[in-house]
C-alpha cells in the first residue's frame, strides 16, 4: 500500500474552475466536517459521492481541478482533505464581514452560528433606521451607514452582505464598493451593477424555489409519464440544481427581508 503524500493547491493558471464545482467543494467540506466530528478518519470518493448524491467520478473530477488528494487503498483522509479544501476556498483564516440591513432577515442572519464554523463573523451591522442605531443584536452593534467607510478601513474588512429591500440594494452596493469591500453577498431580489474587480454572490430565495419547482416538475412529468398524478417510479438520485447558492449558509427559518 503506497502512502505517498498527495499534492494539491490552486488549479493551473490556464484552467477555469466552473462555479458549480466550487459550490460542490463547499458541500464536500460540510460533509467531511460532519464525518470528522463523528470520528471518521478516512472516506472514499464513492462514499462521499453517495452521501451527497454525486457519482464517485464526479467527486474525483471536482477534486482533480486542484491536485491529487487520495491515497491508494486508503481513500481520502478527512482531516487532510478538510485542511486542503479550506486552503482552496480561502476559509483557512478568519473573515470579518459587514452587513447592511437589520430587518427581519438581517436579524436572523445575525444569530446564525453557521458563519462562525466556517471562519466568518459579522463584525458590524448597519441600518438607515434611526430607531435601530446604537442597538446591539446578538452581540453585534448596529451602526449608521456613515460609519461604514471607517469600520471597513479600520478592521480591514473585504466582505459585505446586503440585506435590504430591492429598491435600496444598488445604493448600498455602491457604498460598500466605495468603502473598499471586495466581495458582496446580495440577498435583495435585484441584479446589481458592480465594478469587475468586485465579486458578487446573489441569494434570491424565490429563485431557489423556482429551481426546486423545475426539478420536481420535470421529475414528475418525464416523457411517457402521465404527469403529476402518476406514479413517478424510482428516483435516480437527488436533482442537482444550477443555483444552490444559499446551501450551507442560510438559517433554517428566514423571515421576510423587510
Amino acid at each position: 500500500m503506497s502512502d505517498s503524500r498527495p499534492t494539491f493547491g490552486e488549479p493551473p493558471s490556464d484552467v477555469t474552475v466552473p462555479k458549480v464545482v466550487v459550490s460542490r467543494l463547499s458541500l464536500y467540506l460540510r460533509e467531511l466536517q460532519r464525518l470528522q466530528s463523528a470520528g471518521q478518519q478516512t472516506i472514499s470518493s464513492g462514499q462521499l459521492g453517495t452521501l451527497l448524491g454525486f457519482s464517485d467520478a464526479q467527486v474525483r473530477k471536482d477534486l482533480g481541478f486542484f491536485g491529487q488528494f487520495g491515497y491508494p487503498g486508503v481513500g481520502y483522509r478527512c482531516e487532510e482533505l478538510i485542511r486542503a479544501m479550506r486552503d482552496i476556498l480561502g476559509t483557512n483564516h478568519f473573515w470579518p464581514v459587514v452587513m447592511v440591513g437589520v430587518g427581519n432577515l438581517g436579524q436572523a442572519l445575525l444569530g446564525y452560528r453557521g458563519f462562525g464554523r466556517q471562519n466568518f463573523a459579522i463584525h458590524a451591522a448597519f441600518d438607515a433606521d434611526p430607531a435601530k442605531l446604537g442597538q446591539t443584536i446578538q452581540g453585534i452593534p448596529v451602526l449608521a451607514l456613515g460609519d461604514l467607510p471607517r469600520v471597513v478601513r479600520e478592521s480591514g474588512i473585504r466582505l459585505g452582505m446586503i440585506v435590504v429591500p430591492a429598491e435600496q440594494a444598488q445604493v448600498v452596493a455602491d457604498r460598500l464598493v466605495a468603502a473598499g469591500v471586495e466581495g458582496i453577498v446580495n440577498f435583495a431580489p435585484v441584479t446589481l451593477a458592480l465594478p469587475p474587480n468586485v465579486q458578487l454572490v446573489s441569494v434570491d430565495l424565490a429563485i431557489e424555489l423556482e429551481q426546486l419547482s423545475f426539478a420536481v416538475t420535470n421529475r414528475l412529468a418525464k416523457p411517457g409519464e402521465a404527469g403529476p398524478g402518476a406514479d413517478a417510479g424510482p428516483r435516480d438520485g437527488p436533482a442537482i440544481l444550477p443555483s444552490g447558492t444559499a446551501a450551507g449558509i442560510m438559517p433554517k427559518s428566514l423571515p421576510d427581508a423587510r
